[in-house]
């Protein structure tokens, strides 16, 4: 059995969030962890969590929604099966909130997520200093997930070093991704998770396509190819790391 730690419904492409978790389930995958991207999406997340056994949901602020405020997600906290803050962080590739403002609401959201005992889920691309800077002043919240890590060995060694755990992705399959295929091969079997990003980055064979939950086991099965590990003892480690690192209890 699988669990997807993060992956997005409904979303472009997946608009039926009922189909896409029957096709997982039928996949192995029971567990999915539904993540939120601003007030909106976070809404639309609790709901599928709600619907159905098995999908817990997120809230967070998207480093590219940062300007739209932390105060839009505070009322979704307390709902049932909201299991982490997130996804949230930092983007320096698109910048579609200034700097500054992801920062501060970067920096938020680690207080959220530390205040109310819930995981972090991490976004963060071409701002791994910043990145770990903030997580240092504000302290990091003991379940921190690396969310579609795609560090190599150097930035790995830091997230672990913090504490993190690291979330693999379809980039893991993907033919010039030998920087992130280096961090799975060093990262502890107890620290590691396995998710889809659905709808985005289908995994090989699957790339170009729209990904969904179901697809979290081509993952598995890259990631345990690289470990050179039974592609069991992949799916058994990164089914308890997600219930320790998310606290999936129905």
């Amino acid at each position: 059995m699988w669990t997807d730690s993060h992956c997005h419904l409904p979303y472009e492409g997946l608009e039926d969030p009922a189909a896409a978790v029957a096709a997982a389930r039928a996949a192995g995958v029971t567990r999915m962890v539904d993540v939120g991207t601003d007030a909106a999406q976070s809404a639309a997340a609790l709901e599928v969590a709600a619907s159905h056994d098995g999908v817990w949901a997120t809230v967070g602020l998207h480093p590219h929604d940062a300007v739209q405020g932390v105060d839009t997600i505070m009322s979704l906290l307390d709902r049932p099966k909201v299991v982490a803050v997130g996804e949230c962080g930092l983007d320096y590739h698109y910048e579609h909130s200034p700097r500054a403002v992801q920062q501060e609401v970067f920096a938020a959201q680690v207080r959220l997520a530390l205040e109310r005992d819930l995981a972090l889920v991490i976004h963060t691309r071409e701002a791994w200093d910043d990145t770990w800077s903030i997580l240092r002043t504000e302290g990091v919240p003991p379940r921190t997930v690396f969310h579609c890590f795609t560090g190599g060995a150097e930035e790995a060694r830091v997230c672990l070093d913090l504490g993190g755990y690291l979330s693999f992705s379809g980039i893991v399959t993907f033919r010039r991704a030998d920087d992130v295929r280096e961090a799975a091969r060093l990262c502890p079997l107890d620290r590691l998770l396995v998710e889809t990003d659905a709808p985005y980055l289908a995994p090989e064979p699957l790339r170009g396509r729209t990904n969904t939950p179901a697809n979290v086991a081509l993952v598995g099965a890259e990631v345990a190819r690289i470990k050179t590990l039974p592609v069991e003892s992949v799916a058994e480690a990164t089914w308890g790391n997600a219930e320790r690192a998310l606290r999936l209890r129905q």
